[in-house]
């Protein structure tokens, strides 16, 4: 941050983290400020709002201690940026990006704008190659592409964390040429599941990049948790020619604090409360995901959040999903059933994934197997509610068969606990599944046919 430009003892008012100073001469939209209390604590701003000479400054942090007799307010003349270096890679920050590993600051090379800078769509790559999560269900039937934007929608009470921390520990890139990073924001987090992620990262990786925000720690700041991570990954992806898989949870507490500080604005709310700006702002989010023609690196962006009371049409799931490429749907019932994770395969989408398989990238029978799994599977799903209503003697023998697969699926297929499935471990598994049925159509390769045989 620079010096000082201008002081001012003009404070008109303080209402929680919104502090309005009057007769300001010069200020901008976005510009740092620094509020000094009355005991010589320095807190920092950012001008939210300019009417005339009246400034709204949003508050980084607690109002505790402030009043409005003699707390100065000092303007930067700066906007807020991201010090950046290749030295992040293993770090630990706050959501304000201090270090919170014990480890001294590191020696920034450059400074970027936390908004980073707008992609010119004319030079946007198409998204290719595959990335890999470990997870059969994504792998296989949804898969994620290198410059791609792939949310997780799931629900209160289900093992989002776990299906995170599956993704921090699992994913790799086979051909990345300056390596493969993750960068993983945590938003709003309580403690247990603070520990339950650093103990993730520490003891299965160590290309990682982590930006955590404590539930307690300053709303704000959950506001910019994902903005600093997304220009890390930024950095290193277009300037030191890396791969960037970017995992930001919980998207639905970055829109509960937004709406928080439109609340605190006294803006006019849209549906549920929410800001009606709200498509927007998380639009500048997940367009920062992508590829750059004729450079090397990648922005990959796995957003994940609760979907409120399990309603895919909540403002928060429904806008995340016209600005993604698809989503990644977990199913309450088949968590019921202690199936993890409990992808469900049908409501699922990549819109991508036809840009990351097949051969050269995953291998040449990946479609067809996609295809015949997925038509399988959507058929036995349809057969078990007829059972429910006629019952299984009712049914064809053909009919039975379809629906003892789609039961094998889940139990076999979409159930693989903790472990890690390559690809090609993924990709046979299926093939033998289908095979035992006798719904591979013949067109089973070799490995799975040894394996049936076994």
């Amino acid at each position: 941050m620079r010096l000082a430009t201008h002081i001012y003892r003009t404070i008109a008012s303080i209402s929680g983290q919104l502090i309005l100073v009057r007769n300001v001469q010069q200020a901008r939209i976005g510009e740092m400020v620094a509020i000094v209390a009355p005991d010589g604590e320095r807190l920092t701003g950012e001008v939210l709002q300019i009417s005339g000479r009246n400034v709204l400054v949003q508050l980084y942090g607690e109002s505790r201690g402030l009043d409005t007799c003699s707390t100065k307010v000092e303007f930067t003349d700066a906007v807020n940026t991201v010090p950046l270096s290749p030295e992040v890679i293993g770090r630990l920050f706050s959501g304000s990006f201090r270090p919170i590993d014990g480890l001294p600051p590191f020696l920034p090379e450059e400074w970027a704008p936390i908004n980073g800078f707008p992609m010119n769509p004319v030079v946007r790559a198409v998204p290719r190659q595959f990335i890999e999560t470990g997870i059969a269900a994504i792998d296989v039937l949804n898969s994620l592409v290198r410059g791609q934007k792939l949310p997780i929608f799931s629900g209160a009470g289900l093992p989002t964390k776990e299906l995170v921390a599956a993704i921090l520990r699992h994913a790799r890139l086979e051909e990345s040429g300056a390596g493969f990073v993750v960068v993983f924001a945590a938003l709003g987090l309580t403690f247990t599941d603070y520990a339950f992620y650093m103990e993730t990262l520490r003891r299965t990786r160590s290309d990682f990049v982590g930006f955590i925000n404590m539930a307690d720690d300053p709303v704000m700041e959950r506001l910019l948790a994902p903005r600093f991570a997304l220009t890390v990954a930024e950095y290193l992806a277009f300037t030191r020619g890396m791969d960037v898989l970017v995992v930001i949870t919980d998207i639905t507490n970055y829109c509960d604090a937004l709406r928080e500080i439109s609340n605190a604005r006294e803006e006019l709310p849209g549906r549920r409360g929410y800001p009606g700006y709200m498509y927007s702002d998380l639009a500048s989010l997940f367009e920062r995901a992508g590829r750059i023609q004729g450079r090397p690196g990648s922005v990959t962006i796995v957003p994940v959040l609760n979907m409120p009371e399990d309603d895919i049409t909540h403002p928060i799931p429904d806008l995340t999903g016209y600005i993604t490429e698809g989503q990644i749907v977990l199913h309450r019932g088949l968590h019921r059933r202690a199936i993890f994770p409990p992808v469900d395969v049908l409501p699922s989408l990549s819109r991508l994934m036809q840009k990351g398989i097949g051969a050269g990238q995953t291998r040449g029978d990946h479609r067809q197997l996609a295809n015949l799994l997925y038509r399988h599977y959507a058929r036995g799903r349809e057969l078990k509610k007829l059972e429910a209503i006629i019952g299984r003697d009712g049914m064809s023998e053909q009919d039975r068969l379809i629906l003892d697969f789609a039961s094998a699926f889940e139990e076999e297929f979409i159930h693989q606990g903790e472990e890690a499935r390559t690809i090609v471990e993924s990709l046979d598994r299926g093939w033998t599944l289908l095979a035992r049925f006798g719904l591979d159509g013949g067109h089973a390769p070799a490995a799975a046919a040894q394996d049936e045989g076994k």
